[in-house]
This record gives structure tokens, sequence and C-alpha cells, in this order.
């Protein structure tokens, strides 16, 4: 009896381009990265990157990470970022994925939610010491058995990574290559709260097929991300985007608008994924002169109800594809019309990639729920992780599986068009740029300060929400916060407003 082929992996597809194409450049640091890290930036083909890869990936297994165990991950968008997400996957590990605005309250909870036994930092983000957030959020955490970190100055009982690196290992693990094995733990923000949603591999090549077929990324692209990659979206944008075109990917941590344009130019970059509101700034400032060689923008809107309203595309040498993304649920796109770059209609049923081609796979399904909200379905939705709890009954027979996930966002049909419009996002969520969390965080945490504080979301048309407080004492309040170990947009909402003189 023959055995089932295996479907791929993320390691997998790298290894398929490294066997093509071992000397081409595989992964650009950003060149403002001795600011953002303190560590000099790189470059690396595909050979220097597998090198990497193996080294990191021979450190877990040496450490006693066992196969199928989490591994959380807290790094800015550079180079370290993609070799640990896919040495990872070579030692046969499970990536757990932790936004760098998140502080030891949420790192602890997210480590322990997901029974994680390692986690990989950096020393310094943009001054802030990373390494000591996660040495602090390991202390609570039970599982936790390995702590590592890139850079210099890691604290006392944290692994160099980057000696690790430079030290070349024989040890191995033998991983089979099926795409259907636990790849990410990513975390949402519902109205329960955080949720934990996992996702084989499968789930991830299926959100970057969806971006890269509709936006037409050709192969050998070379790809600049100026997005977080700490969630799906951004493994989807970034990671998978990249391997699935087998070209360049040239990191950018946000934000540095003259690095950013420096960067595009110089590395020939053709297709740019960023915030969409980043993407339409650079088309007000004239992107077809100042980036002439730039032919795909890939824009993510983490508040899709917005894009309806967005200023029209203008630039004729490089299309928009606009991508709506729905927390961690997932996500569709929708290429801008060339004539007119005004959003693309979205209708209800299954689309696929790209929708301008019948008969093309099918790449997920757009419903409007009974409820008047948004839902999902498709291969890369992870139904189960959002499946409500069974209702309390003396029945023993289960109800029906929903096979598809409610978003929460509120969405209605134009009769006119017959298209979908997204009006408001989930009641009681806030949103600032990519941080989500329950209204009612804001009050509890004003709570703790004591009478008279004040903390607040106010709609901002950017970000979704901007944040702002008030207590007697601006200065203990937000010292208060930080030492609760709070996310610093939280602190930063209690700063002196006065000018000064």
């Amino acid at each position: 009896m023959t055995q089932p082929t295996a479907s791929p992996t993320l390691d997998g597809l790298f290894k398929r381009i490294l066997a093509r194409q071992p000397d081409a450049i595989a992964l650009v640091d950003p060149p403002n990265k001795q600011r953002i890290t303190g560590q000099s930036p790189k470059r690396l083909t595909f050979a220097q990157a597998d090198r990497a890869i193996s080294a990191l990936a021979a450190h877990f297994i040496e450490s006693g990470l066992p196969a199928n165990s989490v591994i959380a991950v807290q790094l800015p968008n550079t180079i370290e970022f993609a070799l640990t997400v896919l040495a990872a996957y070579r030692a046969g590990l499970v990536v757990a994925v932790l936004p760098l605005l998140w502080r030891q309250a949420e790192l602890t909870m997210a480590l322990n939610r997901t029974a994680a036994r390692a986690i990989v930092t950096t020393s310094k983000v943009d001054g802030i010491v990373y390494a000591d957030l996660a040495m602090n959020a390991a202390a609570e955490a039970f599982s936790i058995r390995h702590v590592c970190g890139f850079g210099t100055d890691l604290p006392e009982g944290m692994a160099s990574l980057d000696n690790a690196i430079l030290r070349e290992s024989p040890a191995t693990r033998a991983v089979i290559q099926d795409g259907r094995k636990a790849a990410l733990i990513s975390f949402d923000v519902t109205a329960d709260g955080y949720r934990p949603v996992p996702r084989v591999h499968l789930n991830l090549i299926a959100g970057g097929l969806a971006l890269s077929l509709e936006s037409d990324v050709p192969q050998g692209a070379t790809v600049l991300s100026a997005f977080s990659p700490m969630s799906f979206a951004g493994l989807a944008c970034s990671l998978v985007v990249w391997l699935l075109s087998g070209g360049t990917l040239v990191l950018h941590h946000p934000f540095d608008e003259e690095a950013l344009e420096r960067q595009i130019n110089e590395h020939r970059c053709d297709t740019l994924i960023a915030p969409a509101q980043l993407a339409l700034r650079l088309d007000e400032l004239d992107l077809a002169h100042r980036l002439p060689g730039l032919r795909n923008v890939i824009g993510v809107w983490r508040t899709p109800e917005q894009v309806a309203s967005s200023a029209c595309w203008a630039a004729q040498q490089a299309t928009l594809t606009d991508v709506y993304l729905f927390g961690e649920a997932g996500l569709f796109s929708a290429r801008r019309n060339a004539e007119d770059g005004a959003p693309a209609l979205i209708k209800p049923g299954p689309h696929g990639a790209p929708r301008e081609l019948p008969g093309s796979s099918i790449s997920g399904e757009i419903l409007l729920t009974p409820r008047g909200t948004l839902g999902l379905r498709g291969p890369m939705v992870p139904v189960a992780a959002y499946a409500a709890a069974p209702p309390p009954g003396d029945s023993l027979i289960a109800p029906p599986p929903r096979d598809f996930v409610d978003t929460d966002y509120a969405a209605r049909l134009d009769r006119a068009t017959g298209a979908i419009n997204i009006t408001a996002p989930p009641s009681g969520i806030m949103a600032v740029g990519g941080y989500r969390f329950l209204a009612q965080d804001l009050q509890e945490w004003a709570r703790r300060l004591g009478q008279g504080a004040l903390l607040t979301a106010l709609p901002d048309r950017l970000s979704g929400h901007r944040l702002a407080g008030r207590a007697q004492d601006n200065a203990r309040a937000r010292e208060a916060l930080s030492g609760l170990g709070l996310n610093p947009l939280m602190v930063e909402a209690f700063r002196d407003r006065t000018p000064s003189t």
C-alpha cells in the first residue's frame, strides 16, 4: 500500500525555492535596524538563510523542546522573525505569535493559555527592553522551560540565538512535511475575551494564496512588507506571500517613510504590503513619481468598515488590492477598479483567486448571517476555534456544527448593487491600530487608578480608536499602569497635554 503524498508546509515551500536558486537573495533587513534593535542590518541568500534556520532548529532540539510543543515568538519585522518561524517548523514546533504592543500582563496570559515551552524575543525594540519583559512573563508561566533571544545585553538565564546561529550542530529531528499539522497560534479578542486561534500550515498557505493571486504577485517578485508579522494576517502577508512567489522579502519595521521609500527604490521592489492608510498616503504624495518601479500594492485594512468610504487610488503604474481583515478569524481581498481606483464591490457567495477568472479556485466565501453580521467560511477560516459553547440542556443530541465564523462586524446588503456593506466593528471591542481589547477593560483599569480617573477610547479615522485618559496626577497614573504590565497605549493615554512654555 502506497503512502499518501504529504501536503506542503512553509518549510517545505522554502526548501523547494532553495533547491532551485540557493544563491538568490532571500531576506533583506530594514536599513535602520541598528536604531530599532541595536543590530547591524543583514541580507541573506537562500543558502545562507537555510544554514541559519538549521542552526536555530538544532538549538531548539538540543534545548529539549519536544516535537509539537509550542514556542512563543515576540519579534520585530526583521530577518530574525522569518528565520525563527521557519526554524521552529523545521524542528516540528508550533509557533505562537505575540504582538509587540503586548506587555507582561498579556504575555503571561498567552504563555499560560498555550502551555508554551519556550519564548523567543530580542534584547530591545525601539528602546524598550523586551528581554526583561519576556523573562518576567516566563517567571509567571509554569510551562516555560527555555527563554532565548537575539541581540546583546541579554539578561542572565536567556540563551543567545545569535550564538546558536554561528554554531554548527548536527542535531536534527525527523519531521513529516504535512500541511495538516498545527503551525500557528494567534490571539483574537472577542466578547468573551482573548481567544487562542490555532491554524495548520494549509490554513496559512490558503491565506497567502488568496492575497497573492488576487493581487497578481508575480513569480520571483521583490516584496517589501511593512506590516507587523505577529498575527495570522502578518504571516500570510509577508512570509507566505514571499514563499509562494519564490522571490525576495524586504522587511520594513513600521514606520519610517524616508526609509520605506529608500528601500523600495534601492531594492527595486515591485510589490508593497502595508497598512492601507499608509498606502493611500503614499498615493497622495505622488507615488508614481517617487516610486516608479512599484507595480503591486497590497493594502491591509484592520478597520474593514472604512474601505468603502476611502479615497480612490490614483497611481496608474501600480494596482491596489484591498485586504479586509477581521481580527484573527480570516480575511478576503479585492483588487480595485483600474479605471477609477474605487474599491471593488464585495458580493456574498464564493470568491475565487483571482475573482474575475471564471472557474478559479475558491479561496473563501462571504455571507450575511441572520444576525445581520458578516460571516466567513473557507480553507483559511478556523471554524472550530470560534465554535460557540453548547447550550445547557438535557438533550443528548448535539446541535449541528456551524461551518462558518461570525465576525460580529455589522453588515447589510445594498439592494441596488447586490454588494455587502460593512457598517460597524464588533460591539464592545476597541481597536487602536493593530491592538484590540475589550471596552470593559478600560473601565477596569481606570477603577484601579482611584477616584476621578478616566480612561476612554475616542473614534479615530486612521486607527479605529485612540485612547485618552485623565487622572489627578497623570505621571503617577502612567507609573501605576506600567507597573501593572499594561500596554503602552494605555500608559501614554495619560500623557500631559499641556504645551510646554
